[in-house]
Parts: structure tokens; C-alpha cells; sequence
């Protein structure tokens, strides 16, 4: 999809979400106070549940494990096959914003739309996560912090801290909830990413998109594709007929060990990488933007690709 067509999706969907989040006020004023600036929908610390919001399911499945019984939580992207770059946003996407008392996004431009539908919504009231600015990456930056295992651990705090100051009866619910997803529900994830930067750190790769930067760097792999290559795909825009030479020449001459590609954004560029690599017996591995299957928790959808990254560099390596 190139950057025009980018473009218009998005103003189709700014405008959708800003007439969804106005029928939700005018339509639900009475049944839904939250609407209101300054109201907070209902008090999570008068019943004991938190509800939660969050924009794509990854930070999601988070929010739902740390917060068990305790809270309710509410993923508004949760489709594999939902480029999450140009959702459009529906009445009841901006009808639960509204409503929640704690608003979980990616933020860094991922998802432009939730900071819009929150803006037509104000609610004093309501704690708002948004993960670039937790994790310090501005706006331009690589907005993929859910593949960076540091960044998933600061989430991971912050979302507890927002829970306790939420509901604070239930602190000691929420500590326990943390240090059981911590060293319990994260263990395996843990070990892979040891695993592999012990055995296979200063491997050269390539990727698709940028989306594997975070990961390769915490992995301690080696990611030779041109970062203006990772990033253009991943913006929705057409490499330069330099930087595809650049990649056709890594994957020719087998520079790269492995290729990882986000099959959430598989544009012909991507896919003739992808054809490369495997012409050229370069074992390819599949990641995704979202969680897949949907009903997958975090760590399961992210063990189940560091082991695929695992398996195709013992395949290429011999190690």
C-alpha cells in the first residue's frame, strides 16, 4: 500500500472516529456519564474491577493477566489480519474508550486514532498509558516496543502502579499478579531470548520492516538489511532502487543468515525478499504485528516465534 493510499485510510478513519466518539456523547449522555470532562465512567475502586482499554491486544493480553479478576480489559485491534497502521475506529471502539479508567496505547504514530478518539472524550478521571512516551522514544522513532523485552518489563510495572493507584484495596492482589507473570507466565520467554543471544549473538540477519529492530538488538543479532529499508516498509512507502539493491545483494550472496518478515505487512517488495531468501536456501521465519492466534496470551505468541528464529538459526548456523 503506498503512503498516499496510507494517507486517505487515515483521514477516513480520523473522521470516523471523531462522529463515533460524538453519537457516543450526544446518543449515551444519560447511560454513559463518562463522556462528561472530569467524570470517570464508573469508579474501578467502588467495585473492586478496573476497565480497561487497550489499543492493540498485545499490551492487552498484559493488562488482562496482571490484572485478573481484578480488572476487565477490552483489546480493540485484535485481528492478525488488521494492519494496525490504518484501523478505522467504530462507535463502539470510542464508546469503550470513553468508558474506561485505564487507556492502554502504543503510541511513537502507531495508533493515531486512540489519541484522537481520547481527545473527543475528555475524562479527567481516566489514567492514559501511552507506551512511547513510558518508554522514551519520541515521535519518528521505532514504535514497535512490544518487541523490545526491556520495554514489555517497564509496561509490565507501569501497568501494575496504574492498577494499585486505580484500585488500591487490591494492591496486594496486583503485586502478587505482577511477580507471578513476572517470574512464572514470562519464564520461557525469558530463557529463549538468553538462549539465543548466548549462542547466536553477532549473527548477520536481514528483515522486512523495522519491526524486528527491538528484537534483533535484544537478541544480539546482527541486522544488516539498511535501516531506511526497515523503515520506509514499515511506513507503508516504496524503498529506494538503492536499498532494494542493497537487500538482493545480502540475500545473493548470503550475507544473511536468516530473513524475518511481518506477514501483517507482505507488499511486493517483502514478498519478493521473501522468495529470494528461500531460492537462495536462507531459512525464512513469519512474525506478526498482533497477537496469532488472537486468543493467544503474549508470552505464548512470542515464545512460539523466538523459537521459530531459534530453530532457522540452528538450521543456518549448525549450532
Amino acid at each position: 500500500m503506498g503512503q498516499s493510499d496510507r494517507v486517505a485510510r487515515r483521514r477516513a478513519g480520523w473522521r470516523t472516529l471523531l462522529a463515533a466518539a460524538a453519537a457516543v456523547c450526544i446518543v449515551a449522555a444519560g447511560a454513559l456519564a463518562a463522556c462528561a470532562p472530569g467524570s470517570a465512567g464508573t469508579s474501578s475502586q467502588a467495585t473492586g474491577v478496573v476497565n480497561v482499554v487497550a489499543a492493540e491486544n498485545f499490551w492487552g493480553s498484559l493488562a488482562r493477566q496482571l490484572g485478573g479478576t481484578h480488572a476487565h480489559v477490552t483489546s480493540v485491534i485484535s485481528n492478525p489480519n488488521t494492519d494496525p497502521h490504518d484501523y478505522e475506529p467504530t462507535v463502539q471502539d470510542a464508546r469503550a474508550i470513553a468508558g474506561a479508567n485505564l487507556m492502554i496505547l502504543n503510541g511513537v504514530g502507531y495508533d493515531p486514532w486512540a489519541q484522537r478518539v481520547l481527545a473527543a472524550s475528555p475524562n479527567a478521571g481516566r489514567a492514559v498509558l501511552d507506551v512511547g512516551e513510558l518508554v522514551g522514544v519520541a515521535a519518528g522513532g521505532n514504535p514497535h516496543r512490544w518487541y523490545s523485552p526491556d520495554d514489555v518489563r517497564k509496561v509490565v510495572d507501569h501497568i501494575t502502579a496504574d492498577y494499585k493507584k486505580l484500585d488500591p484495596r487490591d494492591s496486594a492482589y496486583f503485586d502478587q499478579q505482577r511477580q507471578t507473570f513476572e517470574n512464572v507466565s514470562l519464564a520461557k520467554y525469558s530463557a529463549l531470548i538468553e538462549q539465543i543471544r548466548s549462542t547466536y549473538a553477532g549473527t548477520p540477519i536481514g528483515a522486512s520492516e523495522s519491526i524486528v529492530s527491538p528484537l534483533a538488538q535484544a537478541l544480539g543479532l546482527k541486522l544488516l538489511t539498511p535501516e531506511s529499508f526497515l523503515t520506509v516498509v514499515s511506513e507503508g512507502t516504496d524503498p529506494t532502487a538503492a536499498d532494494k539493491a542493497t537487500v538482493d545483494a545480502q540475500i545473493n550472496s548470503k550475507q544473511i543468515k536468516i530473513l524475518i518478515y511481518n506477514r501483517q505487512n507482505s507488499t511486493p517488495d517483502v514478498m519478493a525478499m521473501v522468495n529470494e531468501a528461500k531460492a537462495q536456501g536462507i531459512p525464512v521465519v513469519m512474525v506478526t504485528e498482533t497477537l496469532e492466534p488472537a486468543t493467544a496470551t503474549f508470552q505464548d505468541w512470542q515464545v512460539a516465534q523466538l523459537e521459530s528464529i531459534r530453530q532457522a538459526l540452528q538450521q543456518a548456523t549448525g549450532r
